[in-house]
């Protein structure tokens, strides 16, 4: 891999509402986000501190985590809290599609992204552990993720994957062959065959430099950019090599340490053959944990499980 270049911070969006984990432009040059609080948000003119304005679409009574704008402008909002939901950013309607997958409530749901056939995909990031312990799934390494379909006529949706490490991130090929899952746990991008022969099949995408967590597809034919939430920890793949009784032990005692993230930030924007197109890394950064990145216009903006706003970054030229 090159060389990273700078990631260059340009201004901050402040929302007064903590934690954007998932940010989502949409065709007006808007982010859309969720708070810790439960809120959905807008934020009008990201690229432009002196008129950045934030507007409330709506509230899940939940955990807002992963968002996709689906064609008709509503959105598909994953809810730590309470599954798979449906938001109208029209009127602020909140409909629930799932709240159980295989017999148990769907907890922790992830990210989910929207087929043209209708069915929805998403991903559980832990079974083992709530939001709120996150760090615990990390640190044992569970293997607990879940990729699941939605047929498109509803019901409980169906388990295509298990066993993954921290599955988080979701997003479809330009040409809708397969899907691309970030698991958090293994600094990996793992490939999900939709279409073809190998329909059905899991395989290597990518190997990371750092935590993947979000991710976004810029337009039908752009790059697949990656947030990074952390970079590589060389102590923690060596806990991952020990007993799973050792791990278990390391995890109860993570949960209860306070937890403070990396000073270093990093996004990535890789092409459909899993190669990078851009890796940007700021050091010593004041914005951390960076869990989402999607590009509006000349900018990047940035959301974090961790921060109060969003950050706006510069958008690196063309490669």
């Amino acid at each position: 891999m090159d060389r990273p270049a700078e990631l260059v911070p340009l201004h901050y969006v402040s929302l007064g509402g903590h934690g954007p984990e998932d940010v989502v432009p949409d065709p007006y040059g808007r982010v859309l986000t969720g708070v810790a609080d439960g809120r959905i948000l807008r934020v009008h003119h990201p690229g432009d501190p002196l008129s950045a304005r934030v507007e409330v679409l709506a509230e899940t009574g939940g955990r807002p985590l992963g968002l996709e704008l689906l064609p008709d402008g509503d959105l598909l909002v994953c809810d730590a809290d309470r599954g798979l939901l449906r938001v109208s950013t029209g009127d602020g309607t909140v409909r629930v599609l799932a709240d159980s997958a295989a017999g148990e409530p769907l907890r922790f749901c992830s990210n989910a992204v929207a087929l043209a056939d209708g069915s929805v995909y998403a991903t559980v990031s832990s079974r083992r552990y709530s939001l709120d312990r996150w760090i615990g799934d990390i640190v044992e390494h569970t293997g607990t993720g879940r990729l699941l379909r939605l047929a498109p006529e509803g019901g409980e949706p169906e388990v295509l994957l298990d066993g993954l490490q921290f599955a988080n991130g979701l997003a479809v090929s330009a040409d809708g062959s397969f899907l691309v899952i970030a698991e958090t746990g293994a600094c990996r991008l793992t490939r999900y065959r939709l279409t073809g022969p190998r329909a059905g099949h899991a395989e290597p995408f990518a190997d990371l430099p750092g935590m993947p967590d979000n991710l976004w597809r810029e337009g039908p034919d752009g790059p697949l950019w990656v947030a990074l939430a952390s970079p590589r920890v060389p102590a923690l793949h060596l806990l991952h090599r020990t007993p799973p009784a050792v791990r278990r032990a390391a995890a109860r005692a993570a949960v209860r340490a306070p937890y403070r993230p990396s000073g270093t930030t990093g996004v990535l924007a890789l092409d459909d053959q899993g190669r990078t197109v851009h890796h940007l890394t700021r050091r010593r950064s004041g914005f951390r944990m960076v869990t989402s990145v999607g590009a509006v216009g000349d900018h990047l903006v940035l959301g974090s499980a961790w921060e109060p706003g969003v950050a706006v970054c510069a958008r690196p030229a063309a490669p």
